[in-house]
């Protein structure tokens, strides 16, 4: 009886300290999920600046009653200053982010487009220096691993993205390659257009990784999750709005049916927006801004696979190096962020389980 008890207390430790892990992860199914659906959505002629506006306007009918009912007793008083900087975070990846990214990909290719949104974690990564929100000590081993795996997992990402190698047979994937080949030619881009997408997609991935360091100085003096997201979703809904009124001029871009884009707004609503930016914000106060962005190339491993189920996508042996090399680049990451991860809120956990655990053997 009394190592069966403990027993149940040791996994109950280890689900505690395995959340954070599988909370990213789910972040990343999610991206993977939106990639899909979204582009699916945009190819039947969705306007990415309405898409946005409903995108918000969705998640804050979702996520504020939640925000409303579970944290009204915990919210803290709203000041100047805490609503300045809402106001920033509604702007920098609701409004700036989004609309830049469907932009650069529309300038470039979908591939180009996750290919150049792959250096995310290499900016946050310098930028949570610069905010001595990350330690880094160039003599320490775990430092150098935080570096170098943060490196190795956007090497991946591009290798992923740019190599393409032998084609890889898979039983449940019957398409042919001429599919696969014409896709390529179509995807052809000029110089032009290439550099000017580029730019884009790169001002957006430093305006996600602004968005990470200040929802994490936010939350700091606005600790209420729930209610942090809310807000962020109603300012980027009304925000998103006068871009959308001022950038696109024909009124049917706003009708909405059943079908696909219906289905896009709904799941990036919820899924994307809501859960994604209330579970970041949980995860970004615990573990930091790197350890969130060193995930997202996940995304990429998890789309490739997907792709290859339900659109009948090509394997091909750049996709699956480039996949193993970032696996081996997040457990850097995630080794190096293991000694200097020091999260009261868990340690708090961790001492009334092991108290729990005491308890239980002595009573039997």
């Amino acid at each position: 009886m009394k190592k069966i008890q403990v027993s149940r207390e040791n996994i109950q430790l280890l689900f505690v300290k395995a959340k954070p892990f599988l909370a990213v992860i789910f972040l990343q199914l999610g991206v993977a999920g939106l990639d899909i659906i979204c582009k699916a959505a945009l190819n039947e002629g969705m306007s990415s600046y309405v898409f946005v506006v409903y995108r918000h306007v969705i998640a804050t009918v979702f996520i504020a009653p939640f925000a409303l009912v579970l944290e009204k007793k915990i919210r803290p008083k709203m000041t100047t200053s805490v609503f300045a900087k809402i106001v920033l975070l509604s702007l920098l990846e609701p409004i700036i982010d989004q609309n830049l990214y469907f932009l650069g990909m529309k300038y470039t290719t979908a591939t180009f487009a996750a290919a150049m949104g792959n250096v995310l974690p290499a900016i946050t990564f310098i930028m949570a220096c610069l905010f001595r929100l990350e330690k880094v000590k160039f003599t320490s081993k775990h430092s150098l691993a935080k570096m170098v795996g943060t490196l190795t997992t956007v090497t991946g990402a591009m290798i992923m993205t740019l190599v393409k190698g032998p084609h890889i047979h898979l039983p449940w994937n019957k398409e042919g390659l001429s599919n696969n080949n014409h896709s390529t030619q179509k995807g052809e881009i000029s110089f032009h257009h290439s550099v000017t997408g580029a730019i884009m997609i790169a001002i957006g991935c430093l305006c996600w990784a602004c968005f990470m360091i200040l929802q994490v100085i936010t939350l700091r003096a606005y600790p209420a999750e729930l209610s942090l997201t809310a807000w962020i979703c109603v300012l980027g809904a009304v925000e998103g709005g006068v871009v959308a009124l001022i950038m696109e001029n024909d009124k049917l871009a706003w009708s909405l049916k059943w079908d696909i884009k219906l289905l896009a707004v709904a799941y990036s609503g919820i899924i994307c927006s809501g859960i994604a930016y209330y579970v970041q914000g949980v995860v970004l106060k615990e573990r930091g801004p790197v350890f969130v962005t060193a995930f997202s190339p996940l995304s990429m491993v998890l789309v490739a696979v997907l792709s290859s189920f339900i659109l009948s996508e090509q394997m091909y042996l750049g996709r699956v190096i480039g996949a193993i090399i970032i696996i081996m680049g997040l457990y850097l990451v995630i080794w190096g962020k293991k000694k200097d991860y020091n999260s009261p809120c868990n340690k708090e956990q961790e001492m009334q389980v092991n108290q729990s655990v005491d308890m239980n053997a002595q009573s039997c």
